[in-house]
């Protein structure tokens, strides 16, 4: 016989719809508790030498904040784990935590978790859309970085991604909750000679738009 990996078999296996009553129940539940939940995923990256990069993180529902970050090529339990003592430090601020099924969340990680008086909360299977405050963090993260640079080395990688969650925490407007963060004041149109000016960002890939005094003509 052929050996055919449990991965390659999924793929042509139909796609189960999810069920409207329980879908419902999700959502509301995510309605119900989103001041008090966070989520937790990974992303690959790869390097220009194509070595795959593991990029993990944690994200607070309510405000879109990025908790933690960080990048291994290597993941483990025990290094998951230590990301999330690095995440919640001083719970209990969450009361809920959601991860996929993926098998680096083992059982002793959903331990780990409720060990900090957080309940884990596992998305069913074949249903990202579950975990989608974290999975659109993956797609902004690689349209608005990502997609734009080459990855030198797991050092790079951090570096980048350490300036652009500094700019998606600090200053970028999350339009799905019609916010902008809380740590940039609001900006009136200064009376007198005044410009609008680019702040770069991330690299100059983003920026930041603030007044400055227009230099004044010499005579």
């Amino acid at each position: 016989g052929i050996d055919v990996s449990l991965a390659t078999i999924s793929r042509y296996l139909p796609k189960a719809k999810p069920n409207p009553d329980s879908q419902q129940r999700w959502i509301t539940f995510l309605q119900n508790h989103r001041d008090v939940t966070a989520a937790m995923d990974f992303f690959v990256v790869p390097t220009v030498r194509f070595r795959l990069l593991y990029a993990w993180f944690a994200i607070d529902h309510r405000r879109r904040r990025i908790l933690h970050f960080d990048v291994t090529a290597s993941p483990a339990t025990l290094w998951v784990i230590q990301q999330l003592r690095n995440a919640f430090p001083d719970e209990p601020t969450h009361r809920f935590l959601i991860f996929d099924n993926d098998s680096i969340f083992s059982s002793a990680v959903a331990r780990s978790i409720a060990g900090f008086g957080i309940h884990p909360q596992r998305t069913a299977f074949q249903s990202p859309w579950q975990n989608g405050t974290a999975e659109r963090f993956v797609g902004t993260v690689r349209r608005e970085l990502l997609d734009h640079v080459v990855v030198l080395s797991e050092d790079h990688l951090r570096r980048l991604l350490r300036e652009y969650v500094e700019y998606y925490n600090a200053e970028r407007v999350h339009t799905a909750i019609a916010d902008a963060p809380a740590s940039r004041a609001s900006e009136t149109k200064p009376s007198g000679g005044v410009r609008v000016i680019r702040l770069p960002r991330v690299g100059g890939l983003h920026g930041r738009y603030t007044w400055r005094e227009a230099a004044r003509a010499r005579g």
